[in-house]
């Protein structure tokens, strides 16, 4: 709940709520998607 987007759905099973949940956590955690490490 604290990363939800608002007009994304509330379901947990959403992948476009889910996705931008994730990117939100991300850049709150680590200060941007670009600073998380990949497999790449």
């Amino acid at each position: 709940d604290a990363y939800h987007v608002a007009g994304t759905s509330n379901s947990l099973t959403d992948p476009v709520a889910n996705i931008t949940a994730a990117a939100n956590y991300a850049a709150d955690r680590y200060g941007s998607i670009d600073n998380v490490n990949s497999a790449y």
